[in-house]
């Protein structure tokens, strides 16, 4: 079993509700991911999900297109990306890592090869946004064999029978996206959004984490109720944007949002 479906468990064991936080990979410079990873999981993250730069991420709003754009500037690659993960095991083997991403890059380096580079360097699943499960069979056989878990996605439109489907082929956890629309988009109507994750969870027979929109402890809690989790992407790359020229504000930024959230989604469940 892979380090994302022990945490799942764990955590359902612990009655924890889970945080997963998503940055960028070399968003705004390579050297401040690892030291930003370590960081949030000691503010409280469970899981993170390790965005890989793409010049075309056609599901993510203008905070997180820009945090791609940042990464690429800097020179950031897929192989940059594995390495940066290996750096972090060096001090951390028990987080989960999650790549999320586009299928674009890893068809340029091929399924099994990047299966067995990710393996090597301690990814545990993938998030590829453009790939439909149903479409997956080849890569995932590559990724089985090396117990990286492939995570897919529920959207509000999914139909009960879709899901289903879905809910076999996912490991670790399945991402409900909570909103119509790219990363980062509109407002959340908590009460619509708790309604369909109870239906989702009556289909769905493993861990649901909700994301799109989460934007601080009272989105995260209100969203909890009812989801195993929750996924926290654009409003920590917007802090990180914001304090791009100054690392030391950047990491105190996100890290004390981190901590908001942390503390509303353990207050459920003390």
């Amino acid at each position: 079993m892979s380090r994302l479906s022990s945490k799942a468990d764990l955590l359902r064991d612990l009655g924890k509700k889970a945080l997963v936080t998503y940055i960028v990979a070399g968003d705004p410079d390579q050297s401040v991911t690892v030291p930003l990873m370590h960081k949030l999981v000691a503010a409280g993250v469970d899981v993170i999900e390790l965005g890989v730069p793409f010049s075309d991420p056609e599901a993510e709003g203008p905070v997180i297109q820009r945090a791609h754009e940042r990464a690429l500037r800097a020179g950031t690659s897929l192989l940059d990306v594995m390495q940066l993960v290996a750096e972090f095991r060096n001090l951390d083997q028990a987080t989960p890592v999650v790549l999320m991403g586009y299928l674009n890059p890893i068809e340029k380096m091929g399924y099994e090869n990047f299966a067995q580079q990710a393996s090597k360097c301690g990814i545990d699943g993938t998030i590829i946004v453009n790939l439909p499960p149903e479409e997956a069979a080849d890569l995932s056989r590559y990724l089985e064999q090396h117990d990286i878990e492939s995570v897919y996605l529920l959207a509000p439109t999914t139909t009960p029978e879709r899901a289903a489907g879905i809910s076999s082929r996912s490991r670790g956890f399945v991402y409900y996206v909570s909103l119509k629309g790219t990363t980062g988009a509109g407002s959340l109507n908590t009460a619509e959004v708790s309604g369909k994750v109870r239906a989702m969870k009556k289909i769905v027979k493993m861990p649901l984490y909700v994301g799109f929109g989460i934007k601080n402890g009272v989105t995260a809690a209100a969203v909890a109720h009812e989801s195993d989790g929750v996924v926290v992407g654009s409003a920590i790359v917007d802090y990180m944007a914001f304090h791009e020229n100054n690392i030391g504000e950047l990491e105190t930024s996100v890290v004390t949002l981190v901590q908001e959230i942390r503390s509303a989604l353990d207050a459920l469940v003390a």
